[in-house]
């Protein structure tokens, strides 16, 4: 029942699977708390009900994250991620210069070009 699929592949892809989605849902069950409290004053159903929710969505993340089928796919994923050539730090800042200049000089060129245009527009007598 609660037997990991392929043990030792793919366990930083469904380990990050899984706490990301616990992560979420617990945010969920705090706020549902929260929205529970506002209707009861019962402890046990003010926290008991997040609380389980939380409990079957991890037994389902845990089972979902463990079929063959999406375990498969998520160790070919972590394994093609593996042969990635990601850019240096030194690269990504360069190209990050480069789209801000770009846009800064686009931005110059529409704002000059749309004053243009108004100038002819309004000398036409087009705008007013």
């Amino acid at each position: 029942m609660f037997e990991v699929y392929k043990r030792g592949q793919g366990k930083y892809t469904r380990a990050g699977t899984f706490a990301g989605v616990m992560v979420v849902s617990v945010a969920g069950a705090y706020f549902l708390s929260n929205r529970i409290g506002g209707y009861t004053a019962n402890a046990y159903v003010k926290f008991g009900v997040p609380a389980l929710l939380v409990a079957a969505l991890a037994w389902l993340v845990f089972w979902i994250v463990n079929r063959p089928s999406s375990a498969d796919f998520m160790i070919a994923t972590e394994s093609e991620m593996k042969k990635v050539s990601w850019s240096s730090r030194k690269e990504v800042v360069g190209s990050t210069k480069v789209v801000i200049i770009t846009t800064f000089i686009m931005a110059a060129i529409l704002f000059s070009v749309d004053v243009l245009f108004t100038l002819i527009f309004s000398r036409l007598g087009i705008m007013g």
